[in-house]
């Protein structure tokens, strides 16, 4: 018998392939394969490989080849990577994520799901190992790729930068759970879409606040993707940690966290 999305879902949560007699895997077995399964369904899906992979390495060549960033910093490949990063946690941890967690709740696999041994909060932990999973392949390809570019940045710089790269995907991850929790699957669509434009544009992820219109420019430092932006080419290009951003993404996180959890409607 073929095994439908839901099924291999199920399996996954449970931890064993559905033989009578089996018992449930332990918890964190569960959760493990759970991330498995979803990391490798967003990897084969062919838009969400575009949207976490390929649009990012267009903008770092892009940056690369022109001017937008001069005079931000010694090169322009130094002051790209770190928004080319960010815009990668963004990409899968709220538009991918979003999208997928929307549709999965349309088709009744969360409600299944979290009938299964593996839980809700297992769910949700399995959706996060998902998220850096994925995102741990988007630094190593795009650190390739730049480094190939002539990509230096400052040693210092990565313990805190991957930090605060998981600390922004969370907060990202967050507020894909809530949109998705929240409205229609075709609404997640649009919004996590026009989102993801608007803020890789404008909301300092990629392009610094600096060569923003000036009206924008005391918005975007407390904006979730302006300041992983900024945390992020700090870290990167000095090697120190701007405390006051990392505030920031923590507190994104808290708070589209409690209110996921408030609003998030499984059915």
């Amino acid at each position: 018998m073929t095994r439908t999305p839901a099924g291999a879902a199920a399996a996954a949560a449970s931890g064993h392939s559905g033989s009578a007699g089996q018992q449930p895997a332990a918890l964190p077995k569960r959760v493990l394969l759970q991330g498995r399964y979803e990391a490798l369904a967003m990897l084969r899906n062919g838009e969400q490989l575009i949207l976490a992979v390929v649009l990012p390495l267009l903008a770092l060549v892009g940056l690369t080849v022109t001017p937008l960033l001069d005079g931000m910093g010694a090169s322009r490949i130094n002051v790209a990577v770190p928004g080319i990063l960010a815009l990668c946690a963004m990409s899968t941890a709220f538009t991918g994520q979003g999208i997928a967690t929307g549709f999965d709740r349309r088709y009744g696999v969360l409600r299944f799901l979290s009938t299964t041994p593996l839980g809700r909060g297992g769910l949700i932990a399995g959706k996060v190992i998902s998220v850096l999973a994925v995102l741990c392949i988007q630094v190593a390809v795009v650190s390739a790729v730049a480094l190939a570019l002539g990509w230096q940045p400052t040693a210092a710089g990565w313990l805190p930068g991957l930090a605060l790269l998981a600390l922004g995907a969370a907060a990202f991850t967050a507020l894909g759970l809530l949109v998705a929790g929240t409205v229609r699957p075709e609404a997640t669509l649009a919004i996590t879409n026009l989102l993801w434009i608007l803020l890789g544009a404008l909301g300092g992820i990629v392009i610094p606040a600096d060569k923003l219109p000036a009206a924008a420019q005391p918005a975007v430092g407390f904006l979730p993707s302006g300041a992983l932006g900024e945390s992020l080419r700090e870290a990167f290009l000095n090697g120190a940690v701007d405390v006051g951003a990392a505030l920031i993404l923590l507190l994104w996180a808290l708070v589209a966290g409690a209110a996921a959890i408030r609003w998030f409607k499984w059915n």
